[in-house]
């Protein structure tokens, strides 16, 4: 089934230059990039988006390291895409991410995992909805 997703690039793919990596391995895969803006986010959309972690002891760093510089929001489609760009970015915790996925290459904290990923169609378009207004 055909799918849109939300994925981002957050400031520690940008600050690396992992961008035009990244959109290789995505579009090597099979999926299409239908709209990408270069964003700086600020504190209000980050606690709508992070609304379910933001009693987490981490979210206040989470919020310095969201703001600390752009990130690339994107709106990638195609067969299961949802499911497909949780396998490609791999687990959020860099740890247990496996090499050849985006975090199990490029990340080196949990933190700092390089990609968010919408983890459900509904959050998907929740998501899409928030950046692309």
């Amino acid at each position: 089934m055909i799918e849109r997703t939300y994925i981002m690039l957050k400031p520690d793919a940008i600050k690396r230059g992992l961008m035009g990596e990244i959109i290789s391995r995505i579009e090597k895969k099979g999926y299409k990039i239908t709209n990408a803006k270069m964003m700086t986010l600020d504190e209000p959309i980050l606690r709508e988006h992070y609304a379910h972690i933001i009693d987490k002891p981490f979210f206040p760093d989470l919020l310095i390291f969201m703001t600390s510089g752009s990130v690339l929001a994107m709106i990638v489609e195609g067969e299961n895409a949802v499911k497909g760009m949780r396998i490609l970015m791999g687990a959020t915790e860099f740890e247990n991410s496996a090499a050849g996925t985006i975090r199990g290459d490029y990340a080196f904290c949990t933190p700092h995992n390089i990609i968010h990923g919408s983890d459900s169609i509904e959050n998907a378009e929740i998501e899409i909805n928030r950046f692309f207004k």
